[in-house]
C-alpha cells in the first residue's frame, strides 16, 4: 500500500506534517488548516523519516519504526503517523483522557531512541538500543541516578555499547535524580517500591514481560527488590558494584542524599521541603538499615533466580554485603575482585557479565 499524501493522515494530527505539528486533534487535510499552512508556505518535511505505530488497544502507547510496506489500512484498528524528531504520540482515549503517551527523538546518550513513560504524576525518561531478549539497565549514581551512569564517565563500562548487539537494552533516569528528565512525588511510605513501581511500569509499557537486568550501585537493592515484586518476570541477574549497609556506618547514605540530592531536588521543586526529603529517607535508609535495604537474607537465600555478583569495596559498596549475598543465594556466580583496577581487567569482567547472560537467556 502505497504512503499517505503529504498532508493526510488516519486520524488527530500530532506529527509534523503541512501544519508543522502544531494543529494538535485536528485532522490533515489539503484543506482548513493544514491547507491553509500550505499557503502560507508552511511546507512538509522533505521525506518520511520514520513510521510510528501507535497501538490504540494498550494501556500505555507502544512506539516503533515500521518500514513503509508495513502501513496498515484505513479498516485497521491501528493509526498511523508521520515523525520527524520529538514531538509527543498519545494512546488511546478512555473515559479519563489519555492515559499515557510517549515521545520518539532521532538519538539518545548511547545512540539509540529515547522516550518518555507517564503514569499520572510520573513521568520516567527512557532510552532503548538495540534488538533481542530485553535486558533493562539501571546506572549507578544513587538517587541521581541517570542514563548517563550507564553511558558517561563513572561507570566501569558503556552497558548499552557493550550488550546492544545482543539485548533490547532499556535504560532510564530514575524518578526525581536532579540531573535527569524523570519526575513525580516522593512516596514517602514506599520510597522502594515507588521505584520498582516505574521500572515495572515503564517495561509494561514497552511491551516487555520477562527480562534480565544489570544494574549498578543502587541497582543491587532495585534490583532485589524486582526479584521480591516480580520473580516471575526476571530471568537473571547481574549486580555490579552494588551497594549495601555496612554496621560501622548505617547512616551512610542518609546523610550523603541529606547533603547531595535533597537540597537541589527541594530548590526545583517548590512544593517539597527538607522536612519531606528527610522522612522519604529516613524510611528508605533507616527505617531497616541492614544487608541490602528491600529484602531479608532469608530471601536471599530462598531466592532462585540466577544471580552475577560483581563486588566492590569502598564505603557505599561494602564487598561483605556483596560477598554474603552470593554465599547466600543458592544460584549466585561471583566475579574475580578486584575486576575495576587494573583497567585491564574490566573486559574480563564484561566478557563473564555476557557468558551468563547467554547462558540464562531463554532460547
Amino acid at each position: 500500500m502505497s504512503l499517505p499524501a503529504r498532508g493526510v493522515s488516519f486520524g488527530p494530527c500530532f506529527a509534523p506534517c503541512a501544519c508543522g505539528g502544531r494543529s494538535i486533534r485536528r485532522r490533515h487535510r489539503r484543506s482548513g488548516r493544514c491547507g491553509d499552512a500550505l499557503k502560507r508556505g508552511i511546507r512538509p518535511p522533505s521525506a518520511l523519516t520514520e513510521l510510528v505505530l501507535i497501538r490504540p488497544r494498550e494501556s500505555y502507547t507502544s512506539l516503533r519504526a515500521a518500514r513503509s510496506n508495513d502501513v496498515p489500512g484505513n479498516g485497521e484498528r491501528r493509526r498511523w503517523i508521520q515523525s520527524d524528531g520529538p514531538y509527543w504520540q498519545r494512546s488511546r482515549r478512555d473515559g479519563d483522557g489519555y492515559r499515557g503517551h510517549a515521545s520518539v527523538c532521532a538519538s539518545g546518550q548511547g545512540g539509540g531512541t529515547m522516550g518518555t513513560y507517564e503514569k499520572g504524576a510520573v513521568r520516567i525518561h527512557f532510552e532503548e538500543a538495540g534488538s533481542g531478549f530485553p535486558l533493562l539497565l539501571i546506572a549507578g549514581g544513587g538517587l541521581n541516578s541517570t542514563i548517563s551512569g550507564i553511558t558517561g564517565s563513572y561507570p566501569p563500562f558503556n552497558a548499552i555499547e557493550e550488550f546492544k548487539g545482543e539485548y533490547r537494552c532499556v535504560a532510564f533516569d530514575l524518578r526525581n535524580a536532579n540531573p535527569g528528565q524523570s519526575s513525580g512525588p516522593l512516596e514517602i511510605d514506599r520510597p522502594w517500591d515507588s521505584h520498582t513501581d516505574d521500572q515495572l511500569g515503564l517495561l509494561d509499557h514497552l511491551g516487555i514481560d520477562r527480562f534480565m537486568v544489570l544494574g549498578f550501585c543502587i541497582g543491587g537493592p532495585m534490583i532485589w527488590n524486582l526479584l521480591r515484586r516480580a520473580p516471575d518476570r526476571v530471568v537473571a541477574a547481574v549486580l555490579a558494584q552494588p551497594s549495601g549497609s555496612r554496621p560501622e556506618a548505617r547512616d551512610l547514605f542518609y546523610d550523603n542524599n541529606m547533603k547531595n540530592w535533597g537540597p537541589a531536588l527541594v530548590a526545583r521543586r517548590a512544593e517539597l521541603t527538607m522536612e519531606i526529603v528527610d522522612k522519604f529517607l529516613t524510611k528508605m535508609y533507616r527505617t531497616n538499615p541492614d544487608f541490602v535495604f528491600t529484602v531479608t537474607r532469608d530471601f536471599v537465600r530462598n531466592c532462585q533466580t540466577p544471580v552475577l555478583i560483581l563486588p566492590d569495596d569502598i564505603p557505599s559498596h561494602p564487598y561483605a554485603v556483596a560477598m554474603e549475598t552470593a554465599m547466600l543465594a543458592p544460584k549466585a556466580e561471583v566475579s574475580m575482585f578486584p575486576w575495576k583496577e587494573p583497567k585491564e581487567r574490566v573486559p574480563l569482567a564484561v566478557r563473564q557479565i555476557r557468558s551468563f547472560l547467554r547462558a540464562h537467556r531463554p532460547r
